[in-house]
């Protein structure tokens, strides 16, 4: 009898331990667990830390690109176009391709601090994108970029595209750029022959867009620019605002072929006009070589 009972009390001290084994394996894994979400956590800090203030904000402005707040998104972009860099620059560089129109205009503008031929790349497709303001968007943005590889696809938009708002975004670029390959294009437009080969003839009547290709045309500053330049200045029907800016442009590209049509509008009736084709008469002036004595 008491061997029976002292091998029953063996049999529960044995179970006893393995339960305490157990428990204590259990609790052991429990804390190097913990240990290590620590460790990872002490890592992750650590490479907070390693960022300096400039690159934290990138990250975090990074971050908030995947909100599925719009708005949230948008200011993202705008607050990397602040930091005017181009780190900053290629984090925008995903948000061209945002389910919201708004985001990929915002972004076309946050990636212009890229390097010309980088930025360039990422923004020609959304030439083509169907929103019109994402495509004006992106061709003021490929203005500010100066690359010339946007030459070619902003000639085309300024001849096809069927918003006034583009066109005039692409000639105002084409201005920026300053490639002499935009100027027949541009002169085109002033001279109402909009089309390219294929492409139906046109009369542009919108403000902005002639006064943007005057505009650029003496941005540009050559001398083939000038026979459309004159026929604005000398157009009566045509409006002072456009007639200005030819007079200007005249004035920029300093060629004294363009001194005639200035004379001629000395005395017009817009004050702006006359003063305008003074100024240029005299900056023609000054571009002469003075004749020896």
């Amino acid at each position: 009898m008491k061997t029976a009972t002292q091998g029953k009390s063996h049999i529960h001290t044995h179970l006893t331990c393995r339960i305490v084994l157990v428990f204590c394996s259990l609790l052991i894994c429990l804390s190097i667990s913990e240990a290590a979400g620590s460790v990872i956590l002490s890592q992750g800090d650590l490479a907070k830390r390693s960022l300096t203030p400039f690159q934290l904000e990138i990250e975090r402005q990074r971050q908030r690109l995947s909100s599925s707040e719009v708005e949230e998104r948008r200011d993202a972009l705008m607050r990397l176009a602040a930091l005017r860099h181009p780190d900053a620059s290629r984090v925008a560089v995903n948000a061209l391709d945002d389910a919201a129109a708004i985001v990929r205009a915002t972004a076309s503008g946050a990636v212009q601090w890229l390097p010309a031929e980088e930025g360039a790349v990422a923004l020609l497709p959304l030439l083509g994108d169907k929103d019109e303001f994402v495509r004006q968007e992106a061709a003021y943005a490929l203005g500010r970029t100066k690359s010339r590889n946007a030459v070619t696809p902003l000639i085309e938009r300024l001849a096809k595209d069927k918003k006034d708002g583009v066109r005039g975004a692409a000639a105002v670029a084409l201005g920026q750029i300053a490639d002499e390959a935009g100027v027949g294009s541009l002169a085109r437009v002033l001279s109402l022959q909009t089309a390219l080969p294929g492409a139906k003839a046109r009369k542009e009547k919108n403000v902005f867009v002639l006064r943007a290709a005057a505009v650029s045309l003496g941005q540009i500053g050559s001398r083939a620019g000038l026979p459309a330049l004159v026929a604005a200045l000398d157009d009566e029907i045509t409006t002072d605002d456009v007639r200005r800016e030819a007079a200007r442009a005249l004035g920029l590209i300093g060629d004294p072929a363009a001194e005639p049509a200035l004379k001629r509008v000395l005395m017009a009736r817009d004050a702006h006009l006359s003063f305008a084709a003074r100024e240029a008469l005299r900056r023609i002036s000054r571009r002469q070589p003075v004749p020896p004595e």
